[in-house]
């Protein structure tokens, strides 16, 4: 049952970061291109967790991964919330 369920997460997580990335794509904004990014990095790191690490959630790099992959989230947010503060 495990497996069904970080296969959904991968898959559902490569989907968002596909349509964040037709939006950029659109629109030009980084706003989404940093989500695209984040979402890509979660939906590739729980497809290599569970081929070569398995289901082991306690090693360092599984948060790391996550760090960077959230940051990317923060960053996007703060810089799209700064260039609003500029055009006022």
């Amino acid at each position: 049952m495990n497996e069904i369920l970080i296969g959904g997460i991968a898959v559902a997580a490569l989907t968002a970061g596909l349509f964040f990335f037709r939006f950029w794509r659109t629109t030009g904004d980084r706003f989404f291109l940093l989500f695209a990014l984040s979402f890509w990095i979660e939906g590739a790191h729980r497809i290599f967790i569970y081929q070569w690490v398995g289901q082991d959630e306690a090693s360092p790099l599984y948060y790391i991964v996550r760090l960077v992959a959230y940051g990317l989230i923060i960053i996007a947010i703060v810089d799209k919330n700064r260039a609003g503060q500029k055009r006022r």
